[in-house]
Parts: C-alpha cells; structure tokens; sequence
C-alpha cells in the first residue's frame, strides 16, 4: 500500500488479534512471531491479554519477551520481544484453557473492534488475525459471531466476501456462516452478480489484467438441466450472463464436482462458491496447514488463518502455526501493494 507521500510501506504495521485465549490462538501466535522473517517484513502488534500471551510463550519454551504497550506506533521493533496491547478487558481467572468462557469470547470479540478501530484510523496497515469460538461469541451476546461479520458492522461495508486460499486456489464464498437451508435462499442473481463485480475489482487491483472467474453449480451436475434444481438457470447463469455484459470474464455455472480441480490446473484465477463447505472442504483439503483467509470489501486489510480454536490440543504446545505465518505474510503483501505475491517480497 503506497503512503500518503507516494512511497512504499516497507514493514507496515499488521495487529495480530490474538483470538479465543482458550484454544491455540495464543500458541500460534507467539511461534509466528517467533519466525524472523516476520519481523524482516512487518511491525507486528499482537491485540490480546498479556497473561495468555505469556503462558504460550512458556508454553512453547521460546526465547520470546511478552510487553505491554499502550502505543502500537512503537511496536514490533524488537524481534525479541513481542509487543501487546492489553485493553484490560479479561481477568486471568476466567481463561479455562480447552474449555468454552463466555469471558474469554467476549473478549475476544473486544480485541477484533479494537484491531479494526486502528485500522480504520490508519494506526495499522492491516490485519491478521487468530482463531475465534462461534460458540463463546453467540454466548456472550453477540450477533455477528464471526470475524468478517463484527468487522464489516463496525466498518459499515456494503458487500463483504470471505476469500480462503491454498497455494494457486482461491475461492470466494457467496455465504459463509449460514445453515446449509439458509445459504440456498442466498443463491440470487443480483447477490452473485455483486460478488462478482466486488471479485474482479479485487483482482484487478492485484494485478490480474483480466481474472478469470469460474462460478460453481448449487445443485448436483448443474442441475442436469433442471432435473435437480432451478437455480443455475434461473440466479446463476443470468448473473454470470449480466457479468460477462459487464466485461468480467466470469465462467459457469460450472458443477461443483468438477471445479476445483479446474481451478487447481489453472483453468480460473478464483472461483465463486455458493456456500461455505462447497469452498472449505477443497481448500481444506488440498492445502490445510497452509490455507487462509483474506476478506475483500473491507474499508481495510484482514487476513486470518484457516483453522478454529482447537480445544481438543489446546494447551499442549501441539498447534501448527503455518497458516499464522501465512496469513500475516499475505496481510503485508497486500500492505505493500503486492497483492497476491508469492515469498517475502524485500527482506
């Protein structure tokens, strides 16, 4: 991302939101951290609770030094040392570590506002965040239980995508978290025309000249021609038709059986799903430990691993924090206005 003064921001500034602080976010964090080619590429400031941070770092056995800062200008500096801004918001009694804390939900919802909020006020250049607990969240209160959610409520964003990757295979989801019931009422064409539309400014932004957007089938086979559903040729097709009028090079209806393997052979620059596990389940399984997520729409950059909380092995030092790592290197290549650029870029 160029500054005001038409520069590039060589390390920007990424808060790290620590997420649920009974699962593994904290565990994943402090290894990220712990690798130095994030602080070679960024300022990173971790937003959480400095008790949790601590006991990860105890955890792990790595020589990094937990501070606490009320100045997240200044952070990030010391590879050594990482930076926390505590808004005192969780007492250390009420983290039950592998078990669900309606304390430790709301506060983690606290902590993604607070990120957001230094974002929209230019204090960060972006974001990357930790796992939440859907759970923990809805039973402290909230409504939006999900990161893109509480942030495109806070940021007042129209039109909000959730996009996971996994090496060369981006999928766009047209619903997220809705029953599978829900998600279908969903499939209208001027929805799927709008995710298009907000798909291929992204991607023009990053650099693709004309990206090639593959739009998945709702039903089996396409619905065989209306045999097995109405959608694809009364929402889906109409919209990828509009698309096309527009200048978007959009493809599909394509079923979803056949797809991603297409997307995988380089056939689409990204694809359009229809609802969540249609997406999750070929990223998921074609590159977990690697796989992210990045939002598009936001007033601000928000990238988050591809993972939940993890009870079960939280707490036993047992988290892979790839796709920390990875998220934080994607948060600071669209920082720099790299877009989807493999590596480290300048290191």
């Amino acid at each position: 991302m160029p500054e005001a003064n038409g520069t590039t921001i060589t390390r920007p500034a990424i808060a790290i939101t620590m997420g649920d602080p009974c699962g593994i976010g904290p565990e994943v964090v402090v290894k990220a951290l712990a690798d130095p080619r994030v602080y070679a590429a960024c300022r990173p400031v971790v937003i959480g609770n400095v008790y949790a941070m601590e006991q990860a770092a105890a955890l792990t056995g790595l020589p990094m030094g937990i501070n606490h800062t009320d100045d997240p200008t200044s952070s990030g500096e010391d590879p050594t040392r990482i930076d926390v801004v505590d808004i005192g918001n969780l007492n250390s009694e009420d983290i039950t570590v592998g078990e669900i804390s309606v304390p430790c939900g709301k506060a983690a919802m606290e902590w993604v506002s607070k990120a957001g909020q230094l974002a929209m006020a230019g204090v960060v250049d972006g974001l990357a965040t930790a796992p939440l607990n859907k759970e923990a969240a809805a039973m402290a209160g909230y409504e939006a239980i999900g990161h893109m959610e509480l942030l495109q409520e806070l940021s007042g964003a129209r039109t909000v995508a959730t996009m996971l990757m996994a090496k060369n295979l981006r999928v766009v989801h047209l619903t997220t978290h809705r029953s599978l019931r829900v998600a279908c009422d969903y499939v209208k064409q001027d929805r799927i025309l709008d995710y298009l539309r907000l798909t291929d400014d992204n991607f023009r932004r990053w650099g693709f000249a004309n990206p090639r957007i593959g739009v998945a089938a709702l039903n089996p086979h396409g619905s065989d021609g209306g045999l097995l559903g109405n959608e694809e040729a009364e929402e889906i097709a109409p919209a990828v038709q509009q698309a096309q009028s527009e200048g978007i090079n959009a493809i599909g209806p394509v079923p979803a059986d056949i797809i991603f393997h297409q997307a995988i052979q380089d056939r689409y620059d990204v694809t359009l799903c229809m609802y969540h596990d249609q997406g999750h389940i070929p990223v998921k399984v074609y590159g977990f430990e690697e796989s992210i997520t990045a939002n598009l729409g936001l007033p601000f950059i928000r990238t988050s691993v591809d993972h939940g909380t993890a009870f079960d092995i939280a707490g036993k030092n047992l988290a892979d924090h790839t796709s920390m790592v990875e998220s934080i290197r994607m948060a600071v290549a669209f920082a720099r206005g790299d877009g989807l650029a493999d590596g480290w870029g300048e290191e």
